[in-house]
């Protein structure tokens, strides 16, 4: 039963109204990525995410900008200061590298 509601409190998420747009699909890939990335330090993220979104375009997965900035959004929510700056840190990371 405590798993159930882990795991509905987890997908809780792809609920957000700011997300409404963005194919079901789409979020469940990051569900998944999201439950493989956890417990990862800093330094595996970025590998981790360019497999990831290779992974991801292979399958046809194309995220827009709007599509990448409402899902940031959304995961910066309720996070530290501390946390919203290491997300910063891996999303530009990931931009100078395309």
């Amino acid at each position: 039963k405590g798993k159930n509601m882990a795991e509905n409190r987890n997908e809780d998420w792809k609920k957000d109204p700011k997300l409404e747009d963005i194919d079901a699909a789409k979020l469940d890939m990051l569900q998944k990525l999201a439950e493989k990335g956890s417990g990862k330090s800093a330094s595996d993220m970025l590998p981790f995410l360019m497999s990831a979104a290779a992974s991801g375009k292979k399958n046809g997965l194309n995220f827009s900008q709007n599509e990448i900035s409402a899902v940031l959004e959304v995961m910066k929510t309720g996070k530290s200061p501390q946390e919203i700056a290491k997300i910063d840190k891996i999303v530009n990371l990931m931009r100078m590298i395309r």
